[in-house]
């Protein structure tokens, strides 16, 4: 693992995170949770340092913090650089993830550009990320990649996509039984 160069308390909590090797596990996003909470630029700092690391776990991690962390300005050119240059799908998915998350417009050209990737993973976080950033009203070019991804092969890709289409045209949505609609 790199060295983060942050205070005790931040290096603890992300080789805490680092350490649970399941993407989805409770040690690692209550790491991240906590990492969350600082909401400081040490924090911000050691997350933007993560996502130039060396291994796929590590740009992960370093996203995944990014996303809920704040700093918006500073996180979309970091984001947005990994969008276009990173390889690992994980990766793109969790940047994409990101973007929805910070729900700011000028991530729209990336998050279009990966709702065409070859995985379907990657095309699900692009759909999840478009109603997020399209803004109201919604960005044409925006509800255009949406539409699309609404005729995905992958049913999860075009479920997911047709519910941002009718959350961000003011359909309607049928029951989603009070689920929490985050991935």
């Amino acid at each position: 693992m790199a060295t983060i160069g942050g205070s005790a308390a931040v290096e603890s909590l992300i080789e805490t995170a680092l350490r649970d090797q399941d993407h989805d596990g409770t040690i690692r996003w209550h790491a991240i949770t906590m990492l969350h909470a600082r909401g400081d630029l040490e924090t911000f700092t050691a997350a933007r340092r993560l996502c130039a690391g060396d291994s796929a776990a590590e740009r992960m991690l370093g996203v995944d913090i990014l996303g809920r962390l704040g700093f918006v300005d500073r996180s979309l050119p970091v984001l947005r650089f990994l969008a276009a240059s990173e390889d690992d799908r994980m990766v793109l998915y969790s940047v994409l993830i990101a973007f929805g998350h910070l729900r700011d417009r000028r991530a729209l050209p990336s998050v279009i550009a990966l709702g065409e990737h070859v995985d379907p993973r990657v095309r699900y976080g692009a759909a999840y990320a478009l109603p997020n950033i399209m803004g109201s009203p919604p960005d044409p070019m925006g509800l255009a990649a949406l539409q699309r991804l609404a005729k995905d092969p992958d049913d999860d890709v075009a479920d997911w996509a047709r519910l941002g289409l009718a959350l961000s045209t003011g359909g309607e949505v049928d029951d989603v039984g009070g689920q929490i609609l985050d991935p």
